[in-house]
């Protein structure tokens, strides 16, 4: 099963798309948040048989929401109702610059942020699975 990690921002919307396990998670694109939007995403979800998005819960140090959020939430709610595919938010805190610290400023430092998300997203429910009682 694939998923689709997400990284939103108001211009530009880095996707990481994970391996057929859904076990690493990989940048796969940078779109364009204008009004292709959804026509970019179901693009992307068919040509990769998506079964799941996860997209990065943009908060402060104090874990409060920042302004984007409304639009993440928006998002959400737009991709549940015109893909019927899971979609939830997985914390994330400045994926963005560990993206551009690793590789270095360049176009795909959205889908590398993107990657980071999913990859962390990937590697909490796995702990969360081994977990003994």
């Amino acid at each position: 099963m694939k998923i689709l990690g997400v990284d939103y921002g108001t211009k530009r919307i880095g996707l990481a798309i994970t391996d057929a396990d859904a076990t690493m998670a990989f940048p796969h694109s940078v779109i364009k948040n204008d009004n292709k939007i959804l026509e970019n995403f179901s693009k992307v979800i068919s040509d990769n048989d998506v079964k799941a998005i996860i997209i990065g819960e943009s908060k402060n140090y104090k874990m409060e929401d920042n302004l984007i959020m409304e639009d993440i939430i928006n998002l959400k709610k737009v991709l549940e109702k015109e893909f019927d595919l899971e979609v939830d938010l997985h914390p994330e805190v400045l994926t963005s610059a560990q993206a551009e610290f690793i590789q270095g400023k360049n176009d795909m430092i959205d889908a590398s942020a993107a990657s980071i998300i999913l990859q962390s997203y990937l590697d909490s429910n796995k702990r969360d699975s081994n977990k003994k009682v």
